[in-house]
């Protein structure tokens, strides 16, 4: 689920750099050194990240199309996942949501509006599975989510923020920082649409890119760390 992510302080000085992961500095905390992702604005000067265009991203609507897409994503055995949910503006008001679910792949991405019933049926026979492997960051703020709309629990994994943290960053090192760190690219997210109608009857082009690219870049950024040997197996 698209969350806002934390605002990382800046350190004064030259940063010190770390032999597998040269985009990250170090701070002092307590008795250990904790790893601190690159700043939006130091991303910001990066090459753009190259994600998905609209072309390999894929609605699926009709049965026979979520069929198709339920078989071609548990064909692959691991998928780069994300929800979204129309956002909240009151205190205390609750999320209906997921109204959407997505999953990407190496070279496309499929988006479930889970007002169409067969793309809830689609999506929660994917979440459920045991078998695929579901990447993704923040994924413990989908858990309840999931089990309020779907009446499922997500199975079966990997929570890119506990990679990294493990690796000594602080916090959750989110998407941005990650593609930063790893592929040295910047990631832009605008908040206009991460804060837009996710449960619209038909999502615009830039509600598109901007899911299906979320979990694209999970994915990659997976790919990135067991190239760097800092995945465990």
């Amino acid at each position: 689920m698209s969350t806002p992510e934390p605002h990382r302080r800046r350190q004064r000085g030259p940063a010190s750099t770390p032999s597998r992961t040269p985009s990250t500095r170090r701070e002092k905390s307590g008795q250990a050194d904790r790893l601190i992702a690159p700043t939006k604005a130091e991303t910001a000067q990066l090459p753009p990240f190259a994600g998905l265009p609209l072309s390999q991203i894929h609605v699926p609507v009709s049965h026979a199309e979520c069929r198709s897409a339920v078989d071609e994503i548990l064909a692959a055995g691991t998928a780069g996942f994300d929800t979204e949910a129309r956002p909240t503006f009151r205190v205390g008001q609750k999320s209906d949501g997921p109204h959407v679910v997505q999953f990407a792949l190496t070279d496309k991405a499929f988006i479930f509006q889970l007002h169409h019933h067969e793309c809830e049926q689609a999506s929660a026979e994917l979440i459920a599975s045991k078998q695929l492997l579901k990447v993704g960051f923040g994924l413990k703020n989908d858990h309840g989510q999931i089990r309020d709309r779907l009446g499922i629990t997500l199975h079966h994994v990997l929570d890119l923020d506990q990679v990294f943290r493990k690796q000594g960053y602080r916090g959750q090192i989110g998407v941005r920082g990650a593609i930063g760190v790893l592929l040295k690219q910047g990631f832009k997210k605008s908040k206009s649409v991460t804060t837009s109608n996710w449960s619209l009857p038909k999502l615009s082009p830039a509600q598109l890119l901007y899911a299906a690219n979320d979990a694209y870049a999970a994915l990659k950024i997976m790919e990135a760390l067991q190239k760097e040997g800092l995945l465990e197996s």
